[in-house]
Order: structure tokens, then C-alpha cells, then sequence
């Protein structure tokens, strides 16, 4: 998975949205839980901001050049399909 290691090539912030409590949020808090540790190793200096509100609808936005922005709906996916979902932002931001 060499496309964790591009995250700071390809974006330049990734913001992760979910609730604390929520069942809907559990996926995305479980994906941050398991992998945020080893993003942030590959990434060091690149901002991934996990921003937690009561009742809000999981999501992923990734910020690239020039002000753009692009949004993943986390709500009923896998920790593996946020995973894709995470990777095909990357690959958005290399082309």
C-alpha cells in the first residue's frame, strides 16, 4: 500500500468527521483507531485533523492544491471500503 506514503504528495490536508457515540461513526472510528498512527508515521508533517461532533455524519474530505476540496460519505462503509475510499482520494490528487 505505497499510496499511504503519498498522502503529503498528493494533498495538502485530510480532515476525517465523525461522532463519538454514534453507530454509524463506529466503522470510521474504528479505521482511525487502527490507522491514523501509521499514516501519521509515514506522513509526519501532513495535517490529518479528526474532528469529532455529536451526531454528525461520518466523512472524509481531502484538501489538494488551489483550494479544492472533495468529499467521501463514510456512513454504512466497511473499514476496508473507508480504506478504498481513502486511497482513491490519493489517487485523485496525483493525477
Amino acid at each position: 500500500m505505497a499510496w499511504r506514503g503519498q498522502l503529503s504528495k498528493n494533498l495538502k490536508e485530510l480532515r476525517i468527521l465523525l461522532c463519538q457515540t454514534s453507530p454509524s461513526s463506529a466503522p470510521a472510528r474504528a479505521f482511525v483507531e487502527k490507522n491514523y498512527k501509521e499514516l501519521k508515521t509515514l506522513n509526519p508533517k501532513f495535517p490529518i485533523l479528526i474532528r469529532e461532533c455529536s451526531g454528525v455524519e461520518p466523512q472524509l474530505w481531502a484538501r489538494y492544491d488551489m483550494g479544492i476540496e472533495r468529499v467521501a460519505r463514510l456512513e454504512g462503509l466497511s473499514e476496508a471500503q473507508i480504506l478504498k475510499a481513502l486511497e482513491d482520494l490519493v489517487k485523485v490528487g496525483a493525477s
